[in-house]
């Protein structure tokens, strides 16, 4: 299984992809046909329009996934995937409606090259329950592609010292996650990613991570971090 999971797609005073893109072009390699997923904003052809522009400028060809039969036959036929950001709820809602959470799973279990963002990063997990996303939509289920066996919340946020924000912090959300459910939870920064490749999975992006596990008080993950304990049972 080969996955690159960026907590946000673009990082602020950069644009669109810009700080990942030296990694999105590694990990892709000799791939060069890339079916994108634009499924978690309302106007697809826009997004769709913008990751073809961005992606086209590291040379690959990006087509754009539809909620049909042909879509179900590009994502069976790519050489890669990439699943944009937005709202996580829509984005598995329409997956799930279209037939494609399937597809698209069975196809990164064989090695096809996913790269996700924001929420597309999220439904790589085994549910959605950690999105910090509203639920404008209401999918079948919480059930997600379940390509890794622990939660991901990106855009982990820690709280502004001098805040006066009375609502929950995101640790204390996590935590709350925690008492009824026992998977473990990776709060990853802006900036930063997963890159799984087999059985061993990194910490990239120069961004240090979170890890929440239940029982266990959050444990700060540096920078560069092999998380291959993460992947077993």
């Amino acid at each position: 299984m080969r996955l690159l999971l960026l907590s946000n797609s673009t990082c602020f005073g950069q644009g669109y992809l810009d700080h990942a893109m030296a990694e999105i072009t590694d990990f892709f390699g000799p791939v060069k046909r890339i079916a994108f997923v634009p499924f978690a904003l309302q106007d697809q052809q826009a997004y769709n329009a913008r990751a073809r522009e961005r992606l086209a400028a590291a040379g690959l060809e990006v087509h754009g996934v539809t909620p049909d039969e042909e879509g179900l036959d590009l994502v069976g036929s790519a050489e890669g995937v990439f699943v944009g950001g937005g709202n996580t709820f829509r984005l598995l809602d329409q997956l799930q409606r279209s037939g494609l959470s399937p597809m698209l799973r069975s196809r990164a279990l064989r090695g096809m090259p996913y790269l996700g963002a924001s929420a597309g990063s999220n439904i790589a997990s085994p549910t959605i329950k950690t999105s910090n996303d509203m639920p404008i939509v209401q999918p079948a289920s919480f059930e997600a592609l379940g390509l890794l066996p622990f939660q991901i919340n990106p855009h982990y946020l820690d709280p502004a010292p001098d805040s006066r924000h009375m609502g929950e912090t995101r640790e204390q959300r996590l935590r709350e996650y925690l008492e009824e459910n026992t998977t473990p939870v990776l709060g990853i920064r802006e900036g930063g990613w997963l890159r799984r490749e087999g059985t061993r999975l990194h910490l990239g992006g120069g961004k240090s991570a979170r890890l929440f596990r239940r029982d266990a008080e959050p444990e700060e993950i540096p920078p560069g971090a092999d998380l291959d304990f993460l992947l077993r049972p």
